[in-house]
C-alpha cells in the first residue's frame, strides 16, 4: 500500500447524503464537512444540486448528482434529461445507475446505448461520468460484460453500487472490474465502506474513488493510526 497523507486519503472520498428526507440544513452540513476535510465531491440526488453548487461555489469540492437513482429503472431519455438538468444546475460529476433489468434480459446493446448517451452528455460539458453497476444484482459474467462495454465507451469511472441495494462494495468485485477496464477507466467503490481497514483494502485493490457516509470517521481513524 502506498503511503498516503491524510489529505490524500480524504481526496478519495465522495461525501454522501442521498436520504429522501435530507433537509437544507443537512446539505449545508455536508458541504461544510467536505470543505473542512478536503473531500473530493458531495454525492447527492439531483434536486439539491443547485443548493450545493451555491454552497460550494468558492471551494474545490465537486458537486455530484445521482441520476436514475437508486433503481436505474427510468428510460434512457429520462436519464439523459436528468443528467443535462443536473449539469445546468451546477453538477460537475454525474453518477448514473444502469438499467439492471436490461442486463438480466441480455440486452447489452441497450446498456451500451444508455452509457454512450449519458457519457456524451457529460463530455460535452466537461463533466466527470460514473456508471453504477449495482453489482449485488449481477453475476460475475454480467459484471465483466458491462465492464467491457465501459472499456469501449470510456466513462471516467465504473462504480460498484448505489448503497441502496442488497449489498455494497465487495473487494473481489473491485478487483474484477479493475481487471477488465485496466487503465482506460477508473473504479469507484461505494456502499458499506465504514471503516479504515476496508477502505484501505479497496484502494489497494484499485479503487480511485470511495463513496461513503463514513468519510469523517475513516479519516479520523487514519489520523490516529499515523499518530
Amino acid at each position: 500500500m502506498k503511503n498516503l497523507s491524510v489529505s490524500e486519503l480524504a481526496a478519495y472520498f465522495d461525501h454522501t447524503q442521498l436520504k429522501a428526507y435530507a433537509s437544507a440544513e443537512d446539505f449545508k452540513k455536508l458541504c461544510d464537512e467536505s470543505m473542512r476535510y478536503g473531500f473530493k465531491m458531495v454525492a447527492i440526488n439531483s434536486a439539491p444540486v443547485k443548493l450545493c453548487s451555491e454552497l460550494l461555489k468558492d471551494s474545490p469540492v465537486h458537486v455530484g448528482a445521482a441520476i436514475g437513482f437508486p433503481l436505474g429503472q427510468t428510460t434512457v431519455a429520462c436519464k439523459v434529461f436528468e443528467t443535462k438538468q443536473a449539469i445546468a444546475d451546477g453538477a460537475d460529476e454525474i453518477d448514473y445507475v444502469i438499467n439492471v433489468g436490461e442486463v438480466k434480459n441480455g440486452n447489452y446493446d441497450y446498456i451500451a446505448d444508455e452509457m454512450r448517451q449519458i457519457v456524451a452528455a457529460c463530455r460535452e460539458k466537461n463533466v466527470i461520468s460514473k456508471v453504477i453497476f449495482e453489482n449485488c444484482y449481477l453475476t460475475q459474467d454480467e459484471i465483466v460484460k458491462v465492464a467491457k462495454i465501459a472499456k469501449q465507451v470510456k466513462p471516467d469511472f465504473v462504480k460498484t453500487s448505489t448503497g441502496f441495494g442488497t449489498g455494497g462494495a465487495v473487494l473481489a468485485d473491485v478487483k474484477l472490474m479493475k481487471s477488465v477496464v485496466g487503465d482506460d477507466v477508473k473504479v469507484k467503490a461505494a456502499g458499506g465502506i465504514r471503516d479504515l481497514e476496508t477502505c484501505l483494502a479497496i484502494i489497494e485493490a484499485g479503487a480511485e474513488r470511495i463513496g461513503s457516509t463514513s468519510g469523517i470517521d475513516i479519516v479520523e481513524a487514519y489520523k490516529k493510526q499515523l499518530g
